[in-house]
């Protein structure tokens, strides 16, 4: 896992949703690192526009072989057959899903700026885990409170790959991916940008020179 981590924003346009992300994932198709995985994370949809965005989102990330999550909803992961889901702070518990979903899924793990939190959720089977917000975020809102130096520390300790997430351009991105981080999380500088794909190749330059397959 290394590379870009595409999420999407809350767009209740579903064509417009499709169509940049379609723009990003043709940007990086065939890239090595591309973008390392999709993530449908919509807070304010409903049941019915959840299933409907994820399982088109899924769909296009099956025609560029790019493996899709779900941000929170265990059972939307179940009921379509996506890749994974990503678990917040107060979301389920990684070890219970892990045991629900089986040992084939990805699981993600929020842990903000604590290294502990990282740890135990890799001893519970998830297989990353993200650490941010690093910087201001246009769409999350949370406090920017997490330092560089985590991902220093997290390179002694932590064997799984690491996300980081918060406010994250090509730019301020670039002293994180150099201290090691795996991957980098973007909503809004690609979902926003003026042209998609110079965003996302942007991004992925972070590792054109660095690509260890991790």
């Amino acid at each position: 896992m290394q590379g870009l981590y595409l999420v999407t924003p809350n767009w209740d346009d579903t064509s417009r949703m499709l169509e940049l992300s379609e723009q990003a994932l043709a940007a990086a198709h065939g890239a090595r690192p591309g973008v390392a995985m999709l993530q449908y994370r919509h807070k304010e949809a409903g049941p019915q526009q959840r299933l409907d965005q994820a399982g088109a989102l899924l769909a296009l990330c099956r025609r560029y072989g790019v493996p899709f999550i779900v941000n929170d909803y265990v059972e939307l992961c179940e009921q379509l057959g996506a890749d994974g889901v990503h678990l917040g702070g107060t979301d389920a518990d990684v070890a219970q899903v892990r045991a629900r979903l089986g040992a084939d899924k990805i699981i993600g793990a929020s842990c903000y700026g604590d290294l502990p939190r990282a740890l135990a959720a890799q001893a519970a089977g998830a297989s990353y885990v993200a650490f941010g917000g690093f910087y201001p975020s246009r769409v999350k809102k949370y406090a920017v409170t997490t330092k560089m130096e985590i991902l220093d520390q997290a390179r002694e300790v932590v064997r799984v790959p690491t996300v980081v997430i918060g406010g994250m351009t090509p730019d301020n991105a670039a002293p994180l991916a150099a201290r090691g981080a795996s991957m980098v999380a973007a909503i809004s500088s690609v979902y926003q940008a003026d042209d998609v794909g110079a965003a996302v190749a942007a991004f992925l330059r972070l590792y054109a020179d660095k690509h260890t397959g991790r």
